[in-house]
């Protein structure tokens, strides 16, 4: 089945908005077996849109619209469209409901054209909008298949996946089942991770591999097929096993969205353990990254920014002599940080961070190079030293998810 997504909105065409849906549309689509050859940006335009849809229509199987169901005059892709295969809109009653009762709650007047958003074409399968208003569909037409989404992503991703998804699985043929698992790995570039399974990835056909670069880390997409669930779970289980004895050892979890911070949080929790952190050349970035996830407080009460070396030994008891003798970039600086920050909070763990996020050189050290401590509950510290030469602020990420990972690491053997 050849697709082409039509991602419409004048916004997206003078930048102001990034188009993240179709990247996500077109992954998704390729691991149903669905190959997307064309991709347009078209404005809120009634003759250049219908001009995209006819040309889409004769040279693709499946046309994907995002955008233009809002409440407002310039959305014009559903009434377009229903234009186009000469058919009706009519009302998806439980979203017309929806819709009233927000209105009527909130006090706000209805926008004049807001009962749009709660209409489809007749004859199409209605994808209720579990996020927002505007409903989607699906729309089999003697031209091509129409799959009709919303813009805002927040809206329009959990509708592909939960409505959308499981209805394309199944006209594909040969494939009633279809299901992926996504992995994530870190300390590993998507080129050697390619090179790593470069045979998984070149000799099978189903499970098929595909690798993401993401910021800083990597993910490994494994879709596989088959009659039934049974099969394809098993599919899916050999090749992720594969794929573990080979590169194992930068794995961290599953998921599109379940970050390190998360997966080491949980770990954190599931053990009862504390921890902190003495943070100098990411200023902070660990704790705030730390944060970020629900329920941290659980495991985290605080840290300690100690940006020079004075601050190092105000705030975590740095002795003076291990600076002066090593530098502030160096193993036994990064020992003696986390070491003091776990005995100021009493905390099981403690995690420290030392050296040069760059852009230039500093005290003789490149930019890039910093050192990463982890102190144990056994009075053990591990550390690791990192030569990582990219932009400031990727520096810093790569120091933070390093520490993450050294959690990781320990915690989930």
């Amino acid at each position: 089945m050849k697709a082409e997504i039509i991602s419409v909105g004048t916004e997206l065409l003078l930048g102001e908005i990034v188009d993240t849906s179709t990247p996500f549309i077109a992954q998704h689509l390729a691991d149903l077996g669905i190959d997307v050859y064309y991709e347009a940006t078209v404005g809120d335009n009634r003759k250049r849109l219908t001009e995209a849809i006819r040309q889409a229509e004769q040279r693709s199987d499946l046309v994907v619209l995002t955008g233009g169901l809002g409440p407002t005059e310039d959305d014009i892709t559903k009434t377009l469209l229903a234009e186009l295969v000469d058919r009706q809109l009519v009302t998806d009653e439980p979203a017309q409901a929806k819709l009233d009762e927000f209105y009527t709650a909130t006090g706000k007047p209805k926008p004049t054209h807001a009962d749009l958003m709660s209409q489809f074409i007749a004859g199409a399968d209605v994808l209720p909008n579990q996020v927002g208003f505007a409903v989607g569909m699906l729309l089999t037409t003697a031209n091509c298949i129409y799959l009709v989404l919303p813009g805002p992503p927040a809206e329009l991703q959990p509708m592909f996946e939960k409505e959308a998804e499981p209805r394309l699985a199944q006209l594909v043929t040969g494939k009633p089942v279809i299901s992926s698992r996504v992995l994530r790995f870190f300390g590993i570039g998507e080129p050697a991770l390619e090179d790593q399974l470069r045979s998984l990835i070149t000799t099978q056909t189903n499970p098929t591999l595909a690798t993401y670069a993401k910021r800083n880390e990597v993910t490994l997409r494994i879709t596989a097929s088959g009659e039934d669930a049974d099969e394809v779970a098993h599919k899916l289980q050999t090749t992720i096993d594969a794929v573990l004895a080979r590169v194992g050892t930068y794995f961290y979890g599953y998921g599109d969205d379940n970050s390190l911070e998360q997966v080491v949080v949980g770990l954190l929790r599931k053990h009862q353990l504390t921890i902190t952190a003495a943070e100098s050349l990411t200023g902070g970035l660990f704790q705030s990254t730390l944060a970020n996830v629900p329920g941290v407080s659980a495991v985290f009460a605080g840290g300690f920014v100690t940006y020079s070396a004075t601050t190092k030994e105000q705030l975590v008891q740095v002795p003076a002599a291990t600076i002066a003798t090593n530098g502030v970039v160096s193993k036994e600086t990064a020992t003696a940080m986390a070491q003091g920050a776990q005995r100021q909070l009493h905390t099981d763990l403690a995690v420290a961070f030392t050296g040069v996020a760059g852009p230039g050189a500093a005290d003789g050290h490149p930019a890039g190079d910093f050192w990463v401590a982890l102190a144990l509950p056994n009075g053990t510290v591990q550390t690791k030293q990192v030569l990582f030469a990219r932009d400031r602020n990727l520096v810093r990420d790569y120091a933070v998810k390093t520490g993450l990972k050294m959690i990781y690491d320990q915690l989930a053997r």
